[in-house]
């Protein structure tokens, strides 16, 4: 296993500002998006909450493919648990399968920290800590437009990050119209990201391989 190691200096260089998240999950709660690929179905999101008092268990479900005829061209799957007591997320588990890899992360709180046992994309095993403060990329919570660092579920380790707030405007879900605030996030990736009025997410958007990528929200 290699050893990431993380000076005291380097983990507060590293923190994001406190979270602030308005959406509050009630038990049984489900967000389900399907996946479009252009006008093409390509898959599904969902994440579905567990709550007893102030714990709460954010499961996430995401499989994601391209096939023509028999033949798949492109495979996604992660899967991932997330245990938040309060506002405080006590541990992360992760499977993933992307490109071919197989990638797994375990977090636990210890402190303010987070301990990890991580894989970088080349399926390489790596440990390290970092601030139990920094927002997951799973997307549901929101963001702080302040951070520049979050945590990488597929990984488990840093990803810089830099976050525009685009206003708010008025979008159809499910067949209503509401007014969603929409963020854009430049990482790995860039994705536009809407979310309603209790915080709730409500779309996403992206470009990928030459591809337009979005988010429909649909009934659980």
């Amino acid at each position: 296993m290699k050893r990431l190691m993380i000076s005291a200096a380097m983990l507060s260089f590293l923190a994001a500002p406190a979270l602030s998240a308005d959406y509050a999950p009630r038990a049984g709660s489900v967000i389900a998006f399907d996946v479009m690929r252009g006008e093409s179905p390509m898959g599904t999101h969902t994440i579905t909450f567990e709550r007893d008092g102030d714990r709460l268990v954010a499961t996430t479900d995401i499989d994601l493919r391209v096939s023509f005829g028999p033949v798949t061209f492109f495979r996604y799957e992660h899967e991932a648990r997330e245990i938040w007591v309060g506002d405080r997320l006590v541990s992360f588990t992760s499977e993933t399968f992307k490109d071919g890899n197989d990638l797994d992360v375990a977090a636990e709180r210890e402190g303010d920290q987070l301990t990890i046992d991580g894989m970088t994309y080349e399926e390489e095993e790596v440990s390290l800590t970092l601030p139990a403060s920094l927002a997951l990329s799973s997307h549901w919570r929101g963001y702080d437009p302040a951070a520049s660092v979050i945590f990488n579920t597929e990984t488990g380790q840093e990803m810089e990050v830099e976050i525009e707030q685009l206003g708010t405007e008025t979008i159809t879900v499910m067949g209503r119209q509401i007014e969603a605030t929409r963020i854009r996030m430049a990482g790995s990736l860039t994705v536009d990201l809407w979310y309603g009025p209790d915080g709730e997410w409500v779309k996403c958007a992206f470009e990928a391989r030459g591809e337009t990528i979005t988010y429909v929200r649909r009934d659980a």
